[in-house]
């Protein structure tokens, strides 16, 4: 996935597909998820063995970013 909107919430990156069904089933008060970069390991980046660490953050619409969930392969 590189962007989509779902129930008003934005979506952009490599999301693994876990972690935005856990975002809609909560429902927070944020704009929506994005994965930085496109890290190896991450859906659709997938090459070998080779996996990369990286976060998964959520934003709200004023700018603000934290850490959603993070991968550590």
């Amino acid at each position: 996935m590189h962007t989509a909107v779902i129930d008003g919430y934005v979506f952009e990156g490599h999301i693994p597909v876990e972690d935005i069904n856990s975002f809609l089933a909560k429902k927070p008060k944020l704009a929506g998820l994005a994965v930085p970069g496109m890290p190896m390991g991450s859906p659709g980046m997938e090459y070998g063995n080779q996996k990369d660490a990286y976060n998964v953050l959520g934003f709200t619409k004023s700018g603000m970013t934290m850490v959603y969930n993070k991968h550590n392969q």
